[in-house]
This record gives C-alpha cells, sequence and structure tokens, in this order.
C-alpha cells in the first residue's frame, strides 16, 4: 500500500470538499432563488464538468496556468512556482472538476425548501441572507451533507485531470487513482488488485451511508 499516496488523496479530497461546499452554498442559494435568466447559463457551465473529458479540462488548466500566459505568469510571480505539477494545482483542478457534485444536489435541496417559510421570515424584516443562512440552509442540510460526500468521493477517484494537470509525483501530485494506474502499467497486477478493492469498498461504504441517510432526522413511527 502506498501510504503517501493515501495521505495525499485524504487530504486533497478533504480541502477540496472544504472549498466546494464554501463555493456552492451561496452560488447554489443565487442559482436556486434568483429570478434572472443568467442563472440558467450559470447551471450550464457548472454543469460542463460531467459531459467534459477530464483530459480536456486537465489539459486547458495545464497550459493555462502554465508560464506561456499571463494568468500563469501572475501566480509564478505570487507563488514563486506554476501551478502545473504542484499540490496547490490539483487542489483548484479538483474544485473546477467536482463543482457540479457539490452545487447541484444543494440546488435541489434549496428549491425543495417551501416558500412559505421563506415568505413569512421577509415579512418579520429578515434579510435575504438572514433568511437563506437560518432557514433555507437548515431545511436543505441533507443536500449539504449529500454533496460533501459526493465531493469527497468523487476527488478520491478523479484520474484525468489529476494525471494531467499533475502527472506522477511521489508525495506532490500522486494519488490512489495515479498510484493504481502506475502499478498496472509496471504489470504489478496483484498490488492494483489490493488498491482497487479498496478503492471499491470505500466508494461502495460511501454510497451506502449516503443513501441511509443517517444525518437526517427519522420519521416517528406511532405506537
Amino acid at each position: 500500500m502506498d501510504t503517501e499516496a493515501l495521505w495525499l488523496t485524504l487530504r486533497l479530497a478533504a480541502l477540496t470538499t472544504v472549498l466546494l461546499i464554501a463555493i456552492a452554498l451561496p452560488l447554489a442559494g443565487w442559482i436556486a432563488f434568483a429570478t434572472t435568466r443568467a442563472r440558467f447559463l450559470a447551471e450550464a457551465i457548472i454543469a460542463l464538468p460531467l459531459v467534459l473529458p477530464p483530459t480536456v479540462l486537465g489539459f486547458y488548466l495545464l497550459v493555462g496556468l502554465g508560464p506561456t500566459t499571463a494568468i500563469g505568469r501572475a501566480v509564478i510571480a505570487m507563488l514563486g512556482h506554476t501551478l502545473a505539477f504542484s499540490f496547490q494545482g490539483l487542489v483548484l483542478g479538483s474544485v473546477l472538476y467536482s463543482l457540479p457534485f457539490a452545487v447541484q444536489p444543494i440546488i435541489a435541496g434549496l428549491r425543495a425548501v417551501d416558500p412559505a417559510y421563506l415568505d413569512a421570515a421577509a415579512t418579520l424584516g429578515a434579510s435575504p441572507s438572514r433568511r437563506f443562512m437560518r432557514i433555507a440552509m437548515p431545511l436543505a442540510k441533507g443536500s449539504i451533507v449529500t454533496a460533501a460526500v459526493l465531493a469527497f468521493t468523487h476527488t478520491v477517484g478523479e484520474f484525468g485531470v489529476v494525471l494531467m494537470l499533475g502527472g506522477s509525483i511521489p508525495g506532490r501530485t500522486k494519488t490512489l487513482s495515479i498510484a493504481l494506474y502506475d502499478l498496472v502499467e509496471n504489470g504489478d497486477f496483484n498490488a492494483a488488485s489490493r488498491l482497487a478493492l479498496l478503492l471499491l469498498g470505500f466508494s461502495t461504504i460511501a454510497l451506502i451511508l449516503l443513501y441511509m441517510k443517517p444525518f437526517q432526522r427519522r420519521s416517528r413511527v406511532a405506537a
């Protein structure tokens, strides 16, 4: 077992999930409750990673963050190095690639909130931000947890973006999915089988817990 790749993957997934939820909450709130038609364009752009080959996204990030572009040169001036082939670059790529898995469940949860609760709070003088924070978010907490679980597990298993943007640098960009690819490429199918079984087991357990929804309030059954 490549423990270095394991801890790097878990660190990447945890940091990506925290950033995604912080980004997804206000973004999903705007999309769910805004009346402007621009929200449809935003939804389409956010959903792009669902249909776009991950290698395409990874390629554009690799080129866009390189020293040949203005953005890449600005990043190098600030950080002293390019984001390509770095852990920070993997975080950026993971956030962009997993964004729909965080935003879409939260949008669905917010749209399921009964508007009567929000209207009642508005008549009492609550501001839009207060209604969102104190009413909409608590009522959509199940969807927020779902988004966090999907974002974490999706980041653990992502391959194309990580390979294109980070390569396979041990301790810096070599995640479990890259480690599995390297084992297969080297013909070590026994070790690859063990690692694949670990990833399969992790994903299965995460989905079982997700569909069980233990975080949601169980309905009371009359005696």
